[in-house]
């Protein structure tokens, strides 16, 4: 068990236009979402299918290669990290979010 850590696997589709940030430094920042579907039969027997959204993150080169070729609907496979980090609203509201850094990245579906 010594040798399990945060790793995160996940299958998806982009479900927006990555946002591709440079900052200040020259570093570039990608941040979109993915879609993640699980299928089953409710007590009726019908297929049911479910949708979870995921928050991602990638950086420098990754940001990069999402700039040039991902988009919207693109079925890619990632491998990353669980962060999670807070914030506070202009108005004073206390907000929390859970992301993903992508470590590596992998282009799935036709081209």
């Amino acid at each position: 068990m010594s040798t399990l850590r945060n790793k995160v696997q996940l299958i998806g589709n982009l479900g927006n236009n990555p946002e591709i940030i440079t900052l200040d430094s020259g570093k570039k920042l990608a941040k979109f979402s993915l879609a993640t579907n699980e299928s089953y039969k409710n007590t009726q027997g019908e297929k049911v299918t479910e949708t979870q959204w995921h928050n991602l993150v990638a950086w420098n080169n990754t940001a990069e290669i999402i700039e040039k070729y991902l988009e919207k609907g693109k079925e890619i496979a990632i491998e990353g990290k669980l962060t999670s980090r807070s914030y506070e609203t202009k108005e004073g509201e206390k907000r929390y979010v859970t992301e993903i850094i992508v470590n590596e990245l992998l282009m799935l579906g036709s081209k």
